[in-house]
């Protein structure tokens, strides 16, 4: 089993301007180039293993994939391709989930499949919901895990609204009902998420969006072709800045990062617990883009329990500097975090205990005691990157061993190179 080591740093200053290009966008980037009959062009896409993945879907799909190393250039097909082989997800949630939505009422036949972990993920949520509006969808478990087959089928036009808030359920809804008979509405709990959105209406997607109430018309030509440059992920880079919030006397400016406001929620959650952040607006055009400054600030308890959607992904990461603030704090309403890679709040606590660190679990979130970590913990990481690097983060603090390593690959490929940056590390099977 692979394993990182990472040993206690010490006060840093640094600036990084190769964070991890954004999953999400990635994602989408290859995705809705499909809904174009013009090549799309995509820069800076990450090169990430779950994202490949969903290129290499595309590609068998039909459409074809120019890459110099710079640019990915999309060309779609004129009609989809029945692929022949299953359609790999990897470890990606994200992909599974919006390609359902997007096949579901193509013609055709098509397998979508994951890694043991994507495949123990539940994927009715997205299923049922088309299920509902003539979809043609089965699976393991009554439909609810991979290997996940559709057969392209008619699709309605449906009103929804999602008893959960999901960027990756409502994103499937919107692909389906971009091909359904008739105008859709889907409606969800609290705004997820609205990366999809922000991208098809830049391509002339009729989207109409009324806080948590979307308005979907089907599409009566193919949308303008993408052009975009895929800007840093503000999740990624929230991982510095957690190291830059732990270390006395420390600094980190991320640089060319998403600053959609559903995107850098754990920044603000980190502000009130009295980390100093600045950020920096550059420019905007699918996606508002600019640097964040985060320097060190003394720490204290929060509580966590509204816009979860916006920093569900962080929460892991924020649980490492709820552990050294003065007090207790409480997540709240993130029983979303039991159906990612893995159950994020079990894993969370139970790495934390290892550390010396006093908290409890609830069915959906956490309490935790801010104290002092104990080095010298090995952590399991259950397959899940964001848990892996989360402690590899703790690690900062007193030394920690994290086992199953591989799967920071999946998003972060230069995660260890930049935490070498603060501190030494060692690494290897």
């Amino acid at each position: 089993m692979s394993y990182l080591s990472v040993k206690k740093a010490e006060k840093f200053d640094i600036e990084i301007n190769t964070i991890a290009s954004d999953k999400s966008i990635s994602h989408r980037s290859a995705i809705f180039s499909l809904l174009s009959d013009k090549p799309s062009s995509i820069k800076n896409f990450l090169r990430a293993e779950d994202t490949l993945n969903t290129l290499n879907i595309v590609r068998l799909l039909g459409a074809e994939v120019a890459d110099d190393g710079e640019m990915i250039v999309i060309t779609p097909p004129e009609s989809f391709k029945e692929p022949s082989e299953i359609l790999y997800c990897g470890n990606s949630g994200t992909a599974m989930r919006l390609f359902m939505g997007f096949l579901a009422p193509h013609e055709g036949f098509y397998i979508l499949h994951g890694d043991k972990y994507l495949a123990s993920r539940p994927m009715r949520r997205v299923a049922d919901p088309l299920r509902k509006i003539g979809a043609n969808i089965d699976g393991r478990v009554k439909g609810n895990l991979s290997p996940i087959a559709i057969r392209g089928a008619k699709l309605e036009g449906f009103t929804y609204a999602s008893p959960i808030s999901s960027a990756q359920v409502k994103s499937a809804m919107i692909l389906a009902a971009l091909y359904a008979d008739g105008m859709s509405e889907f409606s969800e709990p609290r705004l997820s998420r609205d990366h999809t959105e922000r991208m098809l209406v830049g391509m002339g997607a009729e989207i109409i969006a009324d806080k948590d109430k979307i308005k979907i018309l089907p599409l009566t030509a193919p949308l303008k072709p993408l052009d975009i440059t895929v800007p840093s992920d503000p999740s990624s880079g929230f991982f510095f800045a957690v190291a830059a919030a732990i270390i006395p006397e420390s600094r980190v400016v991320i640089q060319d990062v998403s600053l959609n406001p559903t995107r850098i929620e754990a920044y603000k959650v980190l502000q009130r617990m009295g980390t100093n952040i600045e950020f920096i607006a550059k420019e905007e055009v699918y996606e508002p883009i600019g640097d964040i400054v985060v320097q060190y600030g003394a720490l204290k308890a929060v509580s966590v329990e509204e816009n979860i959607a916006w920093l569900i992904d962080e929460l892991p990461a924020l649980s490492i500097v709820m552990a050294v603030a003065k007090g207790t704090s409480v997540i709240k309403n993130a029983a979303e975090l039991r159906v990612k890679e893995s159950d994020r709040i079990t894993t969370v606590v139970d790495n934390l205990k290892i550390c010396g660190i006093d908290c409890k679990e609830y069915e959906d979130g956490y309490e935790i005691v801010g104290g002092k970590f104990v080095g010298d913990g090995v952590i399991d990481s259950h397959g899940d990157h964001r848990i892996a690097m989360s402690f590899a983060i703790a690690g900062l603090l007193g030394s920690i061993m994290i086992e199953d390593i591989e799967c920071i690959n999946t998003s972060f490929p230069n995660f260890i190179t930049l935490l070498e940056n603060i501190t030494k590390v060692s690494y290897g099977d």
